[in-house]
């Protein structure tokens, strides 16, 4: 059994031990100690903080294996992204050019630095261990940060978007950015992440990208083969994440040139598909036979926990009947309300 809850002071030794495992198709997760130990202090003082509206709240969330008290993953989102209210990225777009003297009028594929996605909320993070044999686990992790925003809407916007992780070859390079970004920053897309802890939202990158649009059809080959397309290693990610409502837009990663996901959260199942239930004391046996996987989470603030389990259908009951370890996982006790989504 596994649950997902608020990273505490405790765990930093723990994700220190994943940060150290190589995860390419990840570039939002902190690497350092120092980094991990500054993103766990924020994450439980965003946790802690009365909020009437989001602002530069983050809330890191860890999947930890009950049995043992292993935790075996991470996920994180934020309530407005970027700091002090910018978030980078490209936009694309397209440029009419027009010579009324030849007579010429065509359409020109464009990138333009843009930061239109400053405030939507952000969720990042997301890595989980033996991503490839992941289970239920993997999609309660992802969906789990949704559910807390379902249980405090008041903490995140109306509308979110993901950052995933674009093409890099088996050394790491990114052909988008010795393309685009190399030019700029004058060094290699490993050295640039660390450089920059996988933020897109420094001072340097306005400094230093270009502020005027960027024409595709110059860009070599590889790198618009390159743009949009997730790292192989991604595609957990981006299938949880399109079966929860996400879709690809308009916008890339300034750096590798990986696809960003975004939906209105009320195109998101979190939010349009839970259920509230009134939690009653002893899994009840099988009505139908034919039980269905479900996310259940509760409470807010710190006391927030999420886990997975099977039962009948719940849209027509009034409650949900769960066994003792799972009250015990959940921090409830018969009569509290929880929340409930198909997963």
């Amino acid at each position: 059994m596994y649950v997902v809850r608020p990273v505490e002071l405790a765990d930093i030794a723990a994700l220190e031990s994943l940060a150290a495992v190589s995860m390419p198709g990840v570039h939002t997760l902190p690497k350092t100690r120092e980094k991990i130990a500054a993103s766990v202090e924020r994450s439980i003082a965003s946790f802690a903080a009365h909020v009437d509206i989001p602002s530069e709240e983050s809330y890191l969330f860890v999947l930890e294996a009950v049995a043992d008290k292993r935790i075996v993953g991470t996920a994180a989102i934020f309530a407005s992204a970027g700091s002090n209210g910018t978030y980078f990225s490209f936009r694309n777009d397209v440029i009419q050019q027009v010579s009324r003297d030849l007579n010429i009028s065509h359409s020109v594929h464009a990138l333009t630095l843009c930061s239109e996605l400053t405030a939507y909320s952000q969720l990042s993070g997301f890595y989980v261990t033996n991503m490839e044999q992941a289970g239920l686990e993997a999609a309660l992790l992802s969906r789990a940060r949704l559910l807390f925003a379902v249980l405090a809407p008041h903490r995140f916007g109306d509308r979110f978007f993901v950052p995933l992780a674009g093409i890099t070859d088996a050394d790491g390079q990114s052909p988008f950015w010795d393309a685009l970004g190399r030019k700029f920053f004058q060094m290699d897309f490993l050295d640039a992440e660390r450089v920059i802890g996988g933020a897109r939202n420094r001072t340097l990158i306005v400094e230093l990208m270009p502020h005027y649009p960027v024409y595709v059809p110059l860009l070599p080959g590889d790198a618009q083969a390159a743009m949009g397309q997730i790292h192989p290693s991604g595609e957990l990610a981006f299938n949880l994440l399109t079966e929860e409502g996400f879709e690809a837009d308009d916008y890339i990663d300034i750096f590798d040139g990986g696809p960003i996901l975004q939906a209105h959260k009320n195109s998101l199942r979190s939010f349009t598909g839970s259920v509230t239930r009134r939690v009653v004391e002893g899994a009840a046996a099988s009505r139908s036979g034919q039980k269905v996987n479900y996310a259940i989470a509760a409470g807010v603030e710190q006391n927030f926990r999420a886990v997975t389990f099977s039962c009948d259908a719940l849209e027509a009951a009034d409650e949900v009947g769960l066994p003792k370890e799972l009250l015990a996982a959940l921090h409830v006790r018969a009569g509290d309300n929880v929340v409930c989504v198909r997963i």
